[in-house]
C-alpha cells in the first residue's frame, strides 16, 4: 500500500479505487476525486507518541504516580454512572406512586433496613392538649413528629408526608391532594378502626411478616407440666417504631372524660370505699356504666384538683412537673412495702431509652432499703427507672396501694400516649416498642391483657383466692354474691369471641383513649369499693361496657405474655428459700493458712450417728405370709382353723 492510499475511503462494497481501475465509474457521473497528501510529520508524530508513552510507563510504574492515575480513572467511572443514574430517574413518572409501594414493603420486610432502599412515607405524630382543669382529652391539628427524630431511621421522612382527613373534627385542618389525572383513581381515603384516614394511594394489600407464623408445637417434657413462655413474633425495634399510628385511636361514643374532685372532701363510709376514691354512691355507679359523649366520673385523687398534691399518694412537684414531659410511651412499675426487688429491663433499644420514660413507684419502706443496699443517696435514678417515692398512701394495704398506678397511669401522666404496666417482681425482656406493635397496633387494639394460664371462671377464680389466702373470705363472698345479683354467670363457650374471664392482670398495655380511660377508671372504683383482687371484678367492667360500645379488648395467651416479661419471686419467698438452701447446704469453713497440727491418734470408736431405721427387704417367705395376712379371705380361714 502506497502512501496515497492511505487517504481513500472504503465503501461497503469496495474501495473506490478500485471501481476506477475497473472502469465501472465514468468520469461525468462524479466530480474528479482528489487524493488527501499525508502530513509531513506524521512519521516523526507517531515517534513523539511512543516515547512519551514509555515516559508514562516509567514514570507510572512509581507508587504515587500509578495511585494518582488509578484516582483519576475511579472518578472518571463514577461521574458518567451518575449521569446515566440521573437520566433513567429522570425518565420515570414522579407520580406514578412506585415510589410509595417500594417504602411500604420494605417496612414489613423483616430484613435489615438500609438507608439506600427505605424512605420512610409517614411519622406523624400529634400534639395533643390536656385540659387539667377538666382532665378532658383534645385533638390539635399539629401533626408533625418529624422534629423528635434524630436517629437515621427517622430521618427517612422528608418529603413523603400524608395528609390528614378527619371529617368529624373542622378543628383539623385537612389537606386536599394534588389532582392527578393519571393517579386520580388511584387516591382514596382509608379509615380503619383505630387509625385516623390517611390520605394515600390504594396499595397492593402486603402480608405482615408474622402473618405466617404459627406456634410450633409443645415440647414433650414430663418433668415441666406449668406455664411456660411460648414464641412470640416481633417485628424488629426500627419497623416497630414506624407502624406506630400517627394519631390517636378514635373512642367509640365516649369522646370527653373528666374526673370528679373536691378540695374539701368529707367522708361517707356508708357508701363504701375510701376517701381517695371519693366514696361513689350506688347510685353514681349505676350512672357510670351508662356511656355517653361526655362524662365525669370518680377515679381516685378526689380530694384535691391535680392528682399527687394534697390527694393521698403525694409526689413531689419537681417529679410531677417531669411525669408531664412524657408524651411517648411511658414504662412503669411499683414496690409498696418492700414487697418486690426491683428488677431492671433488658433488650432496650437505644431509641426506647431515649424516647420512652421508665418510672418506678415506691414508698419510703423501700427507698430505705434501696438506699442502704445500693450504698447511694441519691436514689432518683437506679439503672434504668426513673424512681419516684410517693409519700402520704390512701390504703393500708400495700397491694391495693399498687393499684393506683396500675390503673390509673393516664391520671399520673396526662400527656402519655401509651402506657406499660409490669408488676414489681416481674423484667422486662423485650423492647417497649415491639411489645406495643405486637399486642396493640397489629390488630388495631387499644388495650391488652393476658388470661390467666389456667382459670377462666370468676368462681373459681373466687375459690383459689379464698384457698390460698390472698383476702379476707367474707369479703370475697359479699363481692361474688353482689355481682350475681347483676347477672354474673359461669365463663362458657357461648361468650366468644371473649376467651376468659379472668385474667393475669400483672401486665396491662393500653393507648390512652376516652374508652381505656373509662375502663380503668371504673375497675379501680370496683377495686376500691370491694376486695383488691381485680381478676374478679375485671369481667363485670368489661362486659358492662362491651355491652353498650362497639369495643373489645385483646386477651392474649399467658404464655405470651411470658416471652416478654420474666417472674421473679416476691422477697418474702426469695428470703425463704435463702434460709431453707443455707440449713441444707452450709457454707464450707474458711481455709486457713496455719500449719496442720500433730495429734495423738484416738483409739476410742467414733460416736455412732443416729439415722433413720431402713427397712429390710423382704424375703419370698415374708412377702408371701404378708400377701396372705392382709388378704381378708386368707384372715377368715385362719381363723376358722
Amino acid at each position: 500500500m502506497t502512501g496515497a492510499s492511505l487517504g481513500l475511503r472504503s465503501l461497503s462494497y469496495g474501495s473506490l479505487q478500485q471501481q476506477l481501475q475497473n472502469g465501472s465509474l465514468l468520469p461525468t457521473q462524479s466530480p474528479p476525486v482528489t487524493v488527501r497528501k499525508p502530513a509531513k510529520m506524521s512519521l516523526s508524530g507517531s515517534r513523539e507518541k511512543e516515547r512519551i508513552l514509555v515516559r508514562v510507563c516509567k514514570f507510572a510504574g512509581r507508587r504515587k504516580v500509578g495511585m494518582l492515575l488509578l484516582l483519576i480513572a475511579s472518578v472518571a467511572v463514577l461521574s458518567s454512572n451518575s449521569v446515566l443514574w440521573k437520566d433513567e430517574n429522570g425518565s420515570a413518572s414522579p407520580d406514578s406512586g412506585m415510589g410509595f409501594t417500594d417504602q411500604v414493603l420494605s417496612f414489613v420486610n423483616p430484613g435489615r433496613l438500609t438507608l439506600d432502599n427505605v424512605r420512610q412515607p409517614f411519622i406523624l405524630e400529634t400534639d395533643t392538649e390536656f385540659d387539667t382543669t377538666r382532665r378532658s382529652v383534645h385533638e390539635s391539628g399539629n401533626l408533625d413528629f418529624s422534629k423528635e427524630f434524630t436517629d437515621p431511621i427517622q430521618n427517612f421522612v422528608n418529603s413523603d408526608r400524608l395528609s390528614i382527613n378527619n371529617d368529624k373534627d373542622p378543628d383539623l385542618p385537612a389537606k386536599e391532594p394534588k389532582p392527578d389525572n393519571n393517579t386520580s383513581s388511584m387516591q382514596k381515603s382509608v379509615t380503619t378502626n383505630n387509625v385516623t384516614g390517611l390520605s394515600a394511594p390504594m396499595l397492593p394489600s402486603t402480608p405482615h411478616p408474622c402473618e405466617s407464623f404459627s406456634f410450633p408445637p409443645p415440647l414433650a417434657d414430663k418433668k415441666r407440666t406449668g406455664p411456660r413462655p411460648c414464641p412470640v413474633c416481633y417485628v424488629p425495634v426500627e419497623h416497630a417504631v414506624l407502624l406506630m399510628p400517627p394519631s390517636p385511636s378514635p373512642s367509640p361514643l365516649l369522646k370527653s372524660l373528666s374526673y370528679i374532685s373536691e378540695v374539701n372532701l368529707i367522708a361517707n363510709e356508708s357508701n363504701g370505699g375510701s376517701v381517695f376514691g371519693g366514696h361513689p354512691s350506688f347510685q353514681e355507679r349505676i350512672e357510670s356504666f351508662n356511656i355517653k359523649e361526655s362524662m365525669t366520673v370518680h377515679c381516685g385523687f378526689a380530694k384535691g384538683m391535680k392528682p399527687g398534691q394534697g390527694t393521698g399518694f403525694d409526689i413531689d412537684e419537681t417529679d410531677l412537673l417531669e411525669m408531664e414531659e412524657c408524651h411517648d410511651v411511658v414504662v412503669a412499675s411499683a414496690i409498696f412495702g418492700n414487697y418486690d426487688i426491683m428488677q431492671q429491663p433488658k433488650n432496650v433499644s437505644d431509641y426506647a431509652k431515649r424516647h420512652a420514660c421508665f418510672y418506678m413507684f415506691v414508698d419510703e419502706e423501700t427507698e430505705t432499703y434501696i438506699k442502704n443496699s445500693s450504698g447511694s443517696v441519691n436514689t432518683k435514678r437506679v439503672g434504668l427507672w426513673r424512681v419516684v417515692v410517693v409519700r402520704n398512701l390512701p390504703y393500708v394495704d400495700a397491694r391495693r396501694n399498687g393499684k393506683v398506678p396500675k390503673l390509673l397511669l393516664h391520671r399520673l401522666f396526662p400527656n402519655a400516649r401509651f402506657s406499660l404496666w409490669i408488676d414489681g417482681k416481674l423484667e422486662l425482656a423485650v423492647d417497649p416498642y415491639q411489645v406495643l406493635e405486637r399486642f396493640l397496633w397489629r390488630k388495631n387494639y387499644t388495650f391488652a391483657i393476658s388470661r390467666h394460664y389456667k382459670r377462666f371462671d370468676v368462681f373459681e377464680e373466687a375459690e383459689a383466692n379464698k384457698a390460698a389466702g390472698k383476702y379476707d373470705n367474707a369479703s370475697i363472698d359479699f363481692q361474688i354474691e353482689f355481682y350475681k345479683k347483676e347477672g354474673l354467670t359461669h365463663y362458657s363457650p357461648s361468650k366468644l369471641p371473649i376467651t376468659s374471664d379472668v385474667p393475669e392482670g400483672c401486665v396491662i398495655i393500653k393507648e390512652h383513649i376516652p374508652i381505656t380511660n373509662l375502663f380503668t377508671c371504673l375497675w379501680f372504683n370496683e377495686v376500691d369499693r370491694f376486695t383488691s383482687r381485680d381478676q374478679i371484678s375485671f369481667s363485670t367492667v368489661r362486659d358492662k361496657l362491651m355491652s353498650r360500645v362497639n369495643w373489645t379488648i385483646n386477651m392474649f395467651m399467658d404464655c405470651e405474655r411470658r416471652n416478654f416479661v420474666v417472674q421473679a419471686y416476691h422477697r418474702d419467698l426469695l428470703e425463704q428459700r435463702k434460709v431453707l438452701t443455707a440449713s441444707i447446704f452450709p457454707p464450707p469453713s474458711e481455709a486457713t493458712n496455719e500449719p496442720p497440727r500433730k495429734t495423738v491418734p484416738d483409739t476410742r470408736a467414733p460416736p455412732s450417728r443416729k439415722l433413720p431405721p431402713k427397712i429390710p427387704a423382704r424375703r419370698g417367705r415374708d412377702k408371701r405370709s404378708g400377701s396372705r395376712r392382709h388378704h381378708p379371705r386368707s384372715a377368715m380361714g385362719k381363723e376358722s382353723n
